[in-house]
């Protein structure tokens, strides 16, 4: 990698430089990639390494309408030594190829002091991911360790869209809910401003209230697609002045196909998902 382009990689971690990206494509679109090996076409099963193969094409047909993808740790985790090494093939291609856009380690960690550093090591540092997220159960000192990292973000766990996620996040404490409270907190640690927000699409009567909680940081959206919730819905509710989301489709992009066309369906419904976020960006 060119020391130019290295500089723009490292630019583009701030949200000005996303914002920047947004407006470019006209997209809010964030493919996850939960790349599960018993579902990817049998045809790249022979390959020597084809969950890497299958995230290449899937990036490749889908890179001009997003603006971000999300790496979920489990599938790679799930397949030991092999799986870790096919994840750092897929962040390494990326930024390399497509280093304008945002990657997300999709990976929950949250722990005390020592241990979240390394776990903010582990993903900023030696995968160069941009972003990571983070559960925030433990408080301030498990979560401060990934915001002292400069140039990276953090996505904290507020409102999941999972349908448990009620057991714990809607529970009163006091006069608001939980993820309410969760959400102000989070506001006083140090480097804040390195903080993102995770709120689930299906839950669209929340996200206009999460928005006045938090009118300048972005909101990680998923849900969209394979889970209910609609670009319509979290584009209306979710939005500031700014745009600031990220909208996250995962299973209904990269399974649009189990044929050898996937790469080519997958950038269909990419493209589709992108011209419906069109129209909500100026």
């Amino acid at each position: 990698m060119s020391i130019f382009v290295k500089i723009y990689f490292l630019n583009i971690m701030t949200p000005a430089a996303l914002r920047k990206q947004i407006r470019l494509k006209k997209s809010f679109l964030c493919v996850g990639l939960d790349t599960d090996v018993t579902k990817i076409p049998k045809h790249l099963l022979d390959l020597k390494d084809p969950i890497f193969e299958f995230n290449k094409q899937i990036i490749d047909a889908t890179h001009p309408y997003a603006v971000a993808y999300k790496p979920n740790m489990a599938f790679y985790e799930a397949q030991g030594l092999k799986g870790w090494l096919s994840l750092q093939k897929t962040i390494d291609y990326l930024n390399n190829n497509y280093p304008a856009i945002f990657s997300i380690a999709d990976a929950k960690r949250g722990d005390i002091g020592n241990t979240s550093s390394q776990y903010a090591k582990a993903f900023f540092d030696v995968l160069n991911f941009d972003a990571l997220t983070i559960a925030p159960y433990m408080g301030r000192d498990s979560v401060e360790p990934f915001l002292a990292f400069k140039d990276k973000i953090s996505i904290l766990l507020a409102l999941t869209s999972n349908a448990g996620g009620a057991d714990f996040q809607n529970l009163k404490v006091g006069e608001e809910a939980l993820y309410e409270n969760v959400i102000k907190k989070a506001l006083t640690y140090k480097n804040s401003d390195n903080l993102m927000f995770v709120v689930g699409a299906t839950r669209p009567e929340y996200l206009k209230k999460i928005r006045t909680l938090i009118p300048n940081h972005f909101l990680l959206v998923p849900g969209v697609g394979a889970q209910g919730g609609t670009v319509a819905n979290v584009c209306k509710n979710a939005c500031n002045k700014n745009g600031d989301v990220l909208i996250n489709s995962s299973r209904g992009i990269i399974y649009a196909s189990s044929g050898t066309d996937f790469a080519e369906k997958a950038g269909e419904k990419a493209k589709a998902l992108q011209s419906e976020m069109s129209k909500f960006i100026q």
